[in-house]
Protein backbone atom coordinates (compact mmCIF):
# COMPACT_ATOMS: atom_id res chain seq x y z
CA UNK A 1 0.00 0.00 0.00
CA UNK A 2 1.73 3.43 -0.94
CA UNK A 3 2.31 5.61 1.85
CA UNK A 4 2.15 10.09 2.18
CA UNK A 5 3.38 11.78 4.80
CA UNK A 6 1.22 14.34 6.69
CA UNK A 7 1.92 17.26 8.50
CA UNK A 8 0.31 17.63 12.10
CA UNK A 9 0.73 19.55 15.32
CA UNK A 10 2.76 17.48 17.73
CA UNK A 11 0.22 17.72 20.56
CA UNK A 12 -1.98 16.01 18.20
CA UNK A 13 0.07 13.49 17.45
CA UNK A 14 0.46 12.58 21.03
CA UNK A 15 -3.25 12.35 21.56
CA UNK A 16 -3.61 10.29 18.79
CA UNK A 17 -0.95 8.08 20.51
CA UNK A 18 -3.14 8.07 23.25
CA UNK A 19 -5.18 5.66 21.67
CA UNK A 20 -2.91 3.28 20.18
CA UNK A 21 -2.07 -0.21 21.32
CA UNK A 22 2.01 -0.68 21.12
CA UNK A 23 1.93 -2.82 17.93
CA UNK A 24 -0.60 0.20 15.91
CA UNK A 25 0.81 2.55 13.54
CA UNK A 26 -0.32 5.77 12.72
CA UNK A 27 -2.66 4.72 10.73
CA UNK A 28 -4.20 1.36 12.34
CA UNK A 29 -4.87 4.29 15.13
CA UNK A 30 -6.96 6.95 12.38
CA UNK A 31 -8.46 3.96 10.34
CA UNK A 32 -9.80 2.88 13.76
CA UNK A 33 -10.91 5.79 15.27
CA UNK A 34 -13.00 6.97 11.40
CA UNK A 35 -14.32 3.34 11.48
CA UNK A 36 -15.65 4.24 15.17
CA UNK A 37 -16.62 8.24 14.03
CA UNK A 38 -18.71 6.36 10.81
CA UNK A 39 -20.20 3.63 13.37
CA UNK A 40 -21.19 6.78 15.63
CA UNK A 41 -23.02 8.73 12.85
CA UNK A 42 -24.42 5.89 11.34
CA UNK A 43 -26.12 5.42 14.96
CA UNK A 44 -27.21 9.20 15.63
CA UNK A 45 -28.92 8.97 11.90
CA UNK A 46 -30.51 5.77 12.53
CA UNK A 47 -31.35 7.00 16.34
CA UNK A 48 -32.83 10.33 15.17
CA UNK A 49 -35.95 11.27 15.90
CA UNK A 50 -36.24 14.26 13.39
CA UNK A 51 -39.02 14.21 11.11
CA UNK A 52 -40.74 10.95 12.83
CA UNK A 53 -44.46 10.62 13.90
CA UNK A 54 -45.28 8.86 17.57
CA UNK A 55 -46.81 5.37 16.70
CA UNK A 56 -50.10 6.42 18.26
CA UNK A 57 -50.17 9.60 15.79
CA UNK A 58 -49.38 7.64 12.88
CA UNK A 59 -52.21 5.21 13.50
CA UNK A 60 -54.70 7.77 13.76
CA UNK A 61 -53.46 9.00 10.44
CA UNK A 62 -54.15 6.05 8.95
CA UNK A 63 -57.42 5.19 10.14
CA UNK A 64 -58.55 8.63 9.09
CA UNK A 65 -57.61 8.20 5.87
CA UNK A 66 -58.48 4.89 5.21
CA UNK A 67 -61.58 5.05 6.61
CA UNK A 68 -64.28 3.82 4.76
Amino acid sequence: MEHTTIAIRRDLKEKIMEFATKKESYSDVIERLLKSAEQRLLHDILMSEEGTVPVKEALERARKKWRK
